[in-house]
């Protein structure tokens, strides 16, 4: 009986696990066709098929980077194909994250198990689940969804269906350029440029180690801010590698011991203020490259920063400098400060913030006047005169506060005299007529009406940008035709003609004439070439702004020197402070890429003048014109019984005065009246302090028709001059002088005013 209960028992028990086995098949089949039946329905994500937003680059016009910009991406990304991640990255990239990659197919079922048995153990995850598949799914969900059970499923479901339409390389690859490596690096190609600047595929085992850690906390392992952390995150991958077979024990002990050096900065950031311009003012959507050439920048910003340091000593802090191609206005270099990673104010783009113009709008005012009849051989009076303007008398003076006579147009220019010059922009039309040019030109800080400026624009009572002005430079280099400048290669091509090509030749011609320029700047000055080359100088009041420009037919240099704060140099004017640096950049490119000079145009001819009398003389200096308005020839009676040139009543009283320095070579057409009077200043004139030059003086010649005539002032130091003279010390402010003769008195005031 026994024997047959215990057969009964067992067949029982049998059939009962027979069956319970037969159910559990049921159960799992059951469960694993629900399975496929989901795995083949669910939709994959929709950025799965998508390109990663990618960051944009911007290259100078070589190729080499300058910069990558974000675009639409939230992260940098430079994408890379399986080939170039290199089987060492791609190994510890598996030993971080997903070991068994090769085998499984999307979902790891060891590794959900082990966290099952995490869960129950210690209540909670203690080593991550999810597959590179899985992973890749969750970066390339569109919309962030829940992190509970149910997603948990769906991104398993979704991995089993990707690793069935894509080959594993595809899966890798598309992980590692989706997934975040901190410092705004998305993806594996632009982190390993970033912390190491190397390919991925030549990191060594330590270097892709600490990089493939990198996902699994991108803030808490940031190797910049904590590379302790980052270290423990690398050694624990690369024991990984070595137990996985990836590593032998040699490699291991030499990646344990070597030390990770990171590169800096990490991301190209060449040319930033050139960069930070194109950013602003352009839409980026695409990579592309620039017109910089950034071996030129880097040489040009080397030699502003040498020219800078040696005038620290004379409170010169920054500066700027642009290059421009004349051909196609290309800025092939530009340099907005000294440092930009200077705190103060390194990030100010001195290239384009407005200011002081100093004399740097003169050869503009001169272009005008010789497009509207007159010649470089003009003879202008340069004598004390006043102008009346919308707010009153307004009396200009030279930079050393001498007045010369009589002196030709070229003279004029090529030593940045005052007082011709406003006698200049007086017969052109005036500020409207100069202001509509140089708004023609692209200057936009000309923003009030004319008669805000006066006469005064030509000699600098207005702002500049220097980007935009060396570009009017250019338009000057281009014989009259103005391009706006390009930044990139995409950007538009244009022009238009702006001024008389025949007039801009004449220009250029004066602006390289270093003889024409000695008087005032002397022979071997900064502005002074082996070869011919354009150059202007402009100095602002108290020398808050220095500019230099040179050009040739290939480039144009601009350069402004300063303090961004507005604080005043001492004593550098346009020659010492910025025209050396136009100098060095100038012979720079002279020496790598070669210049010319223009060629004599058909409609140029030329002729010998007289530069007192402005005409013909067999005895003169040659002198161009453009074709048809050369003088007359001399006659006779322009000349006294010595030989003197005859010279009209308006340079009586500098005649008589002790600043004629021409008493054996000109004399007076008529006799003046000898009455005793005040000749200058006269009252109520405004003297503006235009420091343009070097060796500038801030006195003031008193001149009365008495030679012996005695000056005093309460306020000015008054005193008499090598030369004879008498000479007022100006300062800022209203001042009244007396001048007496014989014990008879005169009075007379003025204003002196800040440039």
């Amino acid at each position: 009986m026994t024997n047959l209960y215990r057969q009964a028992s067992q067949c029982v028990t049998l059939t009962f696990w027979r069956k319970a086995s037969f159910g559990l098949f049921c159960v799992l089949l059951s469960g694993w066709v629900l399975l496929e039946i989901a795995t083949k329905i669910i939709p994959l994500p929709r950025g799965i098929e998508q390109s990663p937003k990618s960051s944009l680059l911007i290259s100078d016009r070589k190729g080499s980077p300058l910069r990558m910009v974000r675009g639409e991406a939230e992260l940098f990304l430079n994408p890379i194909t399986f080939e170039e991640c290199g089987a060492t990255f791609i190994n510890a990239t598996l030993a971080a994250e997903d070991k068994r990659f090769w085998q499984h197919h999307g979902v790891d079922w060891l590794g959900l198990l082990r966290v099952v048995k995490e869960i129950a153990q210690h209540g909670r995850v203690m080593s991550g689940g999810s597959t590179i598949t899985q992973q890749l799914i969750k970066n390339s969900e569109t919309s962030k969804r829940p992190r509970n059970v149910k997603t948990k499923f769906i991104e398993i479901l979704q991995a089993r269906k990707l690793e069935r339409k894509w080959t594993k390389k595809q899966i890798i690859t598309a992980y590692l350029n989706r997934i975040d490596y901190g410092n705004l690096c998305r993806g594996a190609g632009t982190a390993s440029w970033f912390y190491f600047d190397k390919t991925l595929a030549s990191l060594s085992p330590a270097q892709a180690a600490l990089l493939a850690g990198l996902p699994n906390a991108p803030s808490r392992l940031n190797p910049h801010l904590h590379i302790e952390r980052a270290l423990m995150r690398q050694k624990k991958i690369l024991n990984h590698m070595s137990i996985n077979g990836w590593l032998q024990s040699d490699q291991l002990n030499r990646a344990i011991d070597e030390p990770v050096r990171l590169y800096k900065p990490g991301r190209a950031f060449a040319a930033p203020h050139f960069i930070d311009m194109v950013c602003g003012n352009r839409d980026i959507t695409e990579n592309v490259k620039s017109t910089l050439d950034l071996s030129l920048n880097d040489v040009s910003r080397q030699i502003l920063c040498g020219h800078l340091s040696r005038l620290e000593s004379q409170r010169v802090f920054n500066g700027s400098l642009v290059v421009i191609d004349n051909e196609t206005a290309n800025v092939i270099a530009l340099v907005g400060s000294r440092d930009y990673f200077e705190p103060q104010s390194g990030q100010v783009n001195g290239a384009i913030s407005p200011r002081s113009a100093g004399s740097a709008f003169k050869p503009f005012t001169y272009l005008l006047a010789l497009e509207k009849g007159m010649t470089p051989a003009t003879v202008l009076a340069d004598v004390p005169t006043e102008f009346a303007t919308d707010t009153g008398l307004f009396s200009p003076v030279n930079y050393d506060r001498r007045y010369r006579g009589p002196i030709s147009l070229r003279d004029s220019l090529a030593n940045s005299l005052n007082v011709p010059a406003v006698r200049v922009l007086d017969y052109v039309g005036g500020a409207s007529v100069l202001q509509e040019s140089l708004r023609r030109m692209g200057l936009s800080t000309l923003e009030e009406a004319s008669g805000y400026y006066g006469l005064g624009l030509t000699i600098g009572n207005a702002e500049a940008r220097l980007l935009e002005l060396t570009n009017a430079y250019a338009t000057l280099a281009r014989l009259g035709e103005h391009r706006p400048v390009r930044l990139l290669e995409t950007d538009p091509v244009g022009s238009k003609r702006v001024f008389n090509r025949e007039a801009a030749w004449l220009i250029a011609d004066i602006l390289s004439d270093n003889d024409a320029r000695a008087s005032a700047f002397g022979w071997m000055s900064a502005l002074s070439f082996p070869f011919p080359v354009a150059c202007k100088t402009g100095t602002s009041s108290d020398f808050r702004d220095n500019w230099a420009f040179g050009y040739t037919p290939e480039f144009t240099v601009g350069v402004w020197v300063g303090n961004f704060d507005g604080a005043p140099m001492k004593q550098v004017s346009g020659l010492t402070g910025a025209a050396p640096i136009m100098q060095s950049v100038m012979m720079y490119l002279h020496k790598q890429y070669g210049t010319s000079w223009y060629k004599l145009l058909c409609k140029i001819e030329s002729a010998k003048v007289d530069q007192y009398s402005g005409m013909r003389t067999p005895q003169g200096k040659l002198e161009y014109f453009v074709r048809g308005a050369a003088p007359e020839v001399e006659p006779i009676s322009a000349r006294d019984a010595l030989g003197r040139v005859f010279l009209g009543s308006k340079f009586a009283n500098w005649w008589r005065s002790p600043m004629n320095h021409l008493r054996d070579r000109t004399s007076l057409s008529a006799v003046e009246s000898e009455s005793i009077a005040i000749l200058s200043p006269r009252p109520g004139t405004v003297v503006y302090l235009d420091p343009d030059l070097p060796s500038s003086s801030r006195s003031l010649p008193l001149l009365a028709t008495a030679e012996n005539a005695i000056w005093r002032s309460d306020t000015l130091d008054c005193f008499r001059s090598e030369h004879g003279g008498f000479m007022a010390l100006l300062t800022p402010g209203r001042h009244k002088l007396q001048m007496s003769v014989g014990g008879r008195q005169f009075g007379t005031w003025i204003d002196v005013e800040e440039q």
